[in-house]
């Protein structure tokens, strides 16, 4: 069997920059050991694979580790395949996911992704990653993801992770976010996964479903702008709603392979 792959960089308007992930449609599901399998060769951060089935598109992401419930940017990338590989006829796609359904909407060249809120609490901060920090968060927050609060955005982009610690921890499948205000944007972030083949996530449109309230909340502001600060940077403007998030993001493709399985 052949496969097409789309490389597709999302939250990002020039390649190279924000976050790739491989969409690969299919006809019919194959093992999970496969799809697992397939984005490891993939090698990015994220692989999207979906079918089509009675009327909405079954979707599923796949890092090279494990399958995750949901993911941002692989979303944002399996629209912009759908909007300018398919000609998908619809303007809004509809995608049934293991978070219930998700959709996006085309409109001016951007892509609107309707998500659930996640709003973090109040947590204490487990010792594993305390230890895996340079620097030490004035605030944590949890809810999928561990929400680690900082003063300045020169403290994000100088946060080392020491992996001796961070390794052995297991938030299978969450992460840990850390992120203050921002100096061009209201509010900057970083995140990393423990145990993964790749640490640190370019672009994660997840986060944003507890980073959007979070902040909407702190700052007393509906519509908010997002800067992702890895080396090559996300791009992300935001509306908080009562219970979901609305994250916006560009996108564009990479590259078209294909490979046999």
């Amino acid at each position: 069997m052949k496969l097409k792959v789309y490389k597709i960089d999302a939250f990002t308007n020039k390649t190279n920059g924000g976050n790739s992930a491989c969409v690969i449609q299919l006809k019919t599901w194959l093992e999970d050991e496969l799809l697992l399998s397939i984005s490891k060769k993939n090698a990015v951060t994220e692989t999207a694979f979906f079918i089509f089935k009675d009327d909405k598109i079954h979707l599923r992401w796949f890092t090279p580790d494990i399958e995750m419930d949901l993911c941002g940017h692989a979303t944002l990338a399996t629209a912009h395949y759908l909007n300018s590989i398919l000609k998908y006829p619809k303007g809004l796609m509809k995608f049934e996911t293991k978070s219930g359904e998700v959709t996006v909407d085309y409109k001016n060249g951007r892509y609107f992704m309707d998500f659930p809120s996640r709003i973090p609490v109040k947590s204490k901060l487990p010792k594993l990653i305390s230890d895996s920090l340079n620097i030490q968060p004035f605030e944590v927050y949890k809810s999928r993801d561990y929400l680690l609060i900082y003063k300045s955005e020169e403290e994000i982009k100088k946060i080392k992770i020491n992996t001796d610690y961070f390794d052995l921890i297991n938030l299978d499948p969450g992460g840990v976010v850390v992120t203050s205000k921002g100096t061009n944007s209201d509010f900057v972030s970083r995140y990393f996964t423990p145990q993964s083949t790749i640490l640190e996530d370019p672009a994660t449109g997840s986060s944003h479903c507890s980073l959007i309230p979070f902040w909407s909340k702190r700052l007393n502001k509906k519509h908010l702008t997002s800067l992702q600060l890895s080396d090559r940077v996300g791009e992300f403007e935001c509306v908080n709603n009562s219970n979901r998030v609305t994250v916006i993001g560009s996108a564009v493709t990479d590259s078209q392979t294909t490979i046999t399985i």
